[in-house]
């Protein structure tokens, strides 16, 4: 895999595939943490006296209504702040006003292009990685860097399908992505894997591959539940992976120093943040009752475990995050593990929102841009956006 410094960039016409998926709500970004994290790679570019055409996806298009919210414009407008310079905005994915721009495009300039997935209207050509699109978007430049991790684990004309036809390297984002979770092939010990979300099913080959590694993984969220069923616990109607119990069973089996489970959790009778909570033991569960967040015995549980700890991976919070009664195990044991300066890549996705929320991101010693591809990579997947 080359990185950006391995080849040779300067005085030409760069492709930079981008990862801009950000909020935008009533026409504002709401986190502009992505297109901060993509200066770096743009502004070694400029330097080497570059002109600059970028790519990016933004959300899902399955229909004409989805192309209005998912425009990139404000995208382009808060570039343009950033990089304290013009950005061209070309409302378009193809066709002759982004040929012209492209070919005008001078040193030191920077383009972005409309949403790639703009393109999946009319028979997904970005998701299906058409290569029409692929080598008529290769043509718009003479080299490609990709520095869209988010998207690595796709195969998509903007990534796979540029790579093709152009020299191309990777920025240094992804470059850092790689290096802290590569870290992880060879962790310093103790080393902690906390795992929260509500799906056992997204977390298995990450589970499988995590705990021949990790010297102990902490269960919480909606999965937890799972788990405990698993071992007859009476859960009331707290969410359960039915397709998954002999699965989780198996895991406790066969690592039962390893799994540690919750020991009791925060309780109601309705999924809600109204309702009156109580905190119960996990063999006090009554029948109408659900888990919604780890208890204080458990959190004090898992700091035990993570005081010692010396590298800690964690994907997924460990309660109903965007409910505030059911938010304290996740906020209180981030806290923990800043307050005690230990070294923790929280692994993209919603965990993200919460380092966000308390402030803590930039106190973290990675905090990953991808979901599922992060996902992937911990699975011992091979990302097709990163094969040479």
């Amino acid at each position: 895999m080359k990185t950006l410094k391995d080849i040779d960039i300067k005085n030409k016409k760069v492709l930079i595939r981008c990862d801009f998926n950000v909020p935008i709500v009533n026409g504002k970004i709401t986190d502009d943490t992505r297109i901060k994290k993509s200066l770096e790679t743009i502004e070694y570019c400029l330097k080497e006296n570059c002109s600059i055409i970028l790519f990016s996806h933004l959300g899902r298009i399955k229909e004409e209504a989805d192309l209005k919210k998912n425009d990139l414009k404000p995208v382009a407008k808060r570039l343009s702040k950033l990089l304290k310079k013009d950005v061209t905005f070309i409302d378009k994915t193809r066709g002759e006003e982004l040929e012209k721009a492209a070919s005008n495009l001078k040193p030191g300039q920077v383009l972005l292009v409309q949403n790639t997935r703009y393109e999946d209207l009319d028979g997904k050509k970005e998701s299906s990685n058409d290569e029409e699109l692929g080598k008529y978007w290769a043509s718009l430049g003479e080299v490609f860097i990709n520095d869209a991790f988010g998207t690595a684990h796709r195969k998509h004309a903007s990534n796979c399908g540029i790579a093709k036809h152009l020299p191309h390297a990777v920025g240094f984002l992804i470059e850092k992505e790689i290096s802290a979770l590569s870290s992880l092939n060879n962790p310093k010990r103790p080393f902690i894997v906390i795992l929260g979300g509500s799906k056992v099913q997204d977390k298995i080959g990450v589970i499988k591959n995590l705990v021949k590694k990790a010297d102990k993984i902490l269960i919480g969220g909606g999965m937890a539940f799972t788990f405990l069923q698993s071992e007859g616990f009476n859960i009331g109607t707290s969410i359960v992976d039915y397709d998954n119990l002999d699965f989780c069973q198996k895991m406790i089996e066969k690592y039962p120093n390893k799994i540690v489970l919750p020991v009791d959790v925060k309780t109601t009778t309705e999924y809600s943040n109204d309702t009156e909570m109580s905190i119960k033991d996990i063999t006090e569960i009554e029948d109408e009752e659900m888990g919604l967040d780890l208890g204080t015995n458990t959190i004090e549980l898992f700091k035990n475990y993570l005081k010692d700890a010396k590298e800690v991976l964690w994907n997924g919070p460990l309660g109903v995050y965007e409910f505030s009664k059911y938010k304290e195990a996740t906020d209180e044991i981030m806290q923990f593990l800043v307050d005690n300066n230990i070294k923790t890549i929280l692994g993209g996705g919603d965990i993200v929102a919460a380092a966000t929320n308390n402030k803590l991101k930039d106190k973290i010693y990675h905090v990953s841009t991808g979901g599922g591809a992060t996902l992937e990579y911990l699975e011992g997947k091979k990302l097709p956006g990163l094969e040479d």
